[in-house]
């Protein structure tokens, strides 16, 4: 199995749990809980800050012990939009199912001057980016200009079966501003129905790098470095949480060059 696909440990409690020193990078961290009702997940922050993403189910959230009350609506990630919540560095934070619960837990360094706050379904407007069977569906939940993070940068994307996202090819791997920043990058992947699958290809202009995998529903999938194209098949769409940091909090990206004259309007 690839390196760089990550299926799920298990079926209750911390299903997933990427690190920077697991990952064998420097920012991203990725972590995923599935909860029973009455069940709890809580941890401190440190240094970093985080992003709790209600993939599915309703949990009551709190922060140093302020309750900012039960949260979610979705019971599943193609329902519509997330609840999330911004947890700065230096806090404790807690989560307790009131329903069943898919809680991601995104984090990337973090800095001062951040407090914690709510991020209601509605914050940041869905967009359609593409067209024809290039067409996917975006929802920014942690996005570069609501200066409201240090570090990190979070967004949900669904591409309907058939449809092709993160294409044209692009990169975000050179710290080469204004022109491209450098991000890691984390996929978890979803799929409707469960039972379905689609295809990533991770891979460099000089193929140091260059891997395809079969992702299935659950799966994670690293992005070090290259471009990053996901299809999806007939009959499935594909959901996935997208998880970014690096350098400097800004998303500037290059086009794979051969694949130039798809780029206009898609």
């Amino acid at each position: 199995m690839s390196s760089l696909k990550i299926r799920q440990g298990g079926e209750r409690g911390l299903v997933h749990d990427v690190t920077p020193e697991n990952a064998g990078w420097s920012y991203v961290g990725f972590a995923l809980h599935r909860l029973v009702p009455g069940e709890s997940a809580t941890a401190e922050t440190g240094d970093r800050e985080i992003c709790l993403v209600l993939i599915s189910g309703k949990a009551r959230l709190a922060v140093d012990g302020r309750d900012f009350g039960e949260m979610g609506e979705r019971m599943n990630p193609f329902e519509g939009p997330p609840h999330a919540l911004y947890v700065p560095p230096g806090a404790v934070w807690r989560a307790e199912a009131t329903t069943d619960l898919e809680l991601a837990v995104c984090s990337a360094p973090g800095g001062e001057g951040f407090e914690a706050r709510a991020i209601p379904p509605g914050t940041h407007p869905r967009s359609v980016r593409g067209k024809g069977s290039n067409t996917r569906y975006v929802t920014n939940i942690m996005p570069e200009n609501d200066g409201a993070a240090h570090a990190l940068l979070v967004v949900e994307v669904i591409t309907p079966g058939g449809n092709t996202s993160s294409y044209p090819p692009h990169k975000h791997d050179r710290d080469a501003l204004p022109d491209e920043s450098a991000l890691e990058e984390t996929y978890y992947h979803r799929l409707n129905p469960p039972q379905g699958f689609a295809f990533q290809r991770v891979y460099t202009d000089d193929r140091s790098l260059d891997e395809a995998v079969t992702v299935e529903d659950g799966d994670v999938v690293l992005v070090p470095r290259g471009y990053h194209p996901v299809a999806t098949i007939h009959g499935y769409d594909n959901y996935y949480l997208n998880v970014m940091a690096g350098p400097h909090r800004i998303w500037k990206f290059h086009n794979a060059p051969e694949h130039a004259w798809l780029f206009t309007g898609v």
